[in-house]
């Protein structure tokens, strides 16, 4: 069986993961800058500050693939970001190429693109709009990922991440919830179809809402089980609790691309599509 490493353990997709992957990844092998509270007897963990190149050396050694979920997970300050995103995210297939890894599953993000509208439905293959420094580091990791397939032969699969939970929340998550299992799918397809050179998938379920033409994904065999509008009405008053947020509303990035936002909306928003 393949060992796979998977950053990011004690963060709320790791937590998760740490439970639906064994079964599939028995030699899974844990990392982040510090263990996870509610760590097994059964898990093997070793710590790793991402943003110091030797200590991801060395969780690498005898990998065969990597889930790369570490790094600063919300928008922050640009040293934040710096350090544990983009360093991070360079030292990462930097040592997964050093340590000969066949495999990456990135962690990208729908903030690489959050500052198109939600009237307009893209690709995989838009140019990037990140809606902050953290979408930033997600657009920096993935045009490194590309670098190392392409220059180096590393197989590389990005994933941008919606909303990852049991259930979408509110309206904008009814069209970019991604169900737990339908992440370790995707997981899978990285780590084990054999056609995989660099891709760029949408982590979405099947949501009828969606913004994203997921159609890579489902070239290479994804099926999502969840379904957005199982949970409609629940999302739905939620959503009515929220206050308006003009900016937020408009674009795919929500909350991200409103946050310091300070422009004339005038000029990138086109009113009579909201």
């Amino acid at each position: 069986m393949p060992r796979i490493l998977m950053t990011g353990a004690s963060g709320g997709i790791g937590t998760r993961l740490r439970k639906l992957l064994p079964p599939i990844y028995p030699d899974l092998l844990l990392s982040d800058i510090k263990p996870p509270a509610d760590l097994g007897a059964n898990e093997t963990f070793k710590a790793a500050d991402l943003a110091d190149l030797a200590q991801v050396e060395a969780i690498c050694e005898g990998v065969d693939g990597i889930l790369h979920f570490g790094g600063y997970s919300v928008e922050g300050t640009w040293d934040q970001i710096l350090q544990a995103n983009i360093i991070g995210g360079y030292n990462l297939f930097e040592a997964a190429y050093r340590k000969g890894v066949k495999r990456v599953v990135f962690a990208s993000s729908n903030h690489a693109v959050g500052f198109y509208p939600r009237h307009h439905k893209i690709g995989t293959d838009v140019t990037p709009r990140p809606d902050g420094r953290y979408g930033v580091s997600k657009v920096f990791g993935e045009a490194v990922g590309a670098l190392y397939a392409d220059k180096h032969g590393l197989k590389v699969t990005c994933l941008r991440i919606g909303n990852f939970g049991d259930m979408p929340l509110d309206q904008r998550r009814l069209a970019i919830w991604l169900k737990p299992d339908d992440l370790v799918q995707l997981c899978r397809i990285g780590l084990e179809h054999p056609d995989i050179h660099f891709e760029v998938f949408y982590g979405a379920s099947f949501n009828e809402r969606a913004w994203w033409d997921n159609s890579r994904a489902y070239a290479f065999g994804y099926r999502p089980t969840g379904r957005a509008e199982d949970f409609r009405e629940h999302a739905m008053e939620e959503q009515a609790k929220l206050k308006p947020d003009p900016v937020g509303d408009y674009f795919q990035g929500g909350a991200f691309c409103s946050m310091e936002f300070d422009a004339d909306p005038s000029r990138i928003i086109d009113w009579s599509k909201r």
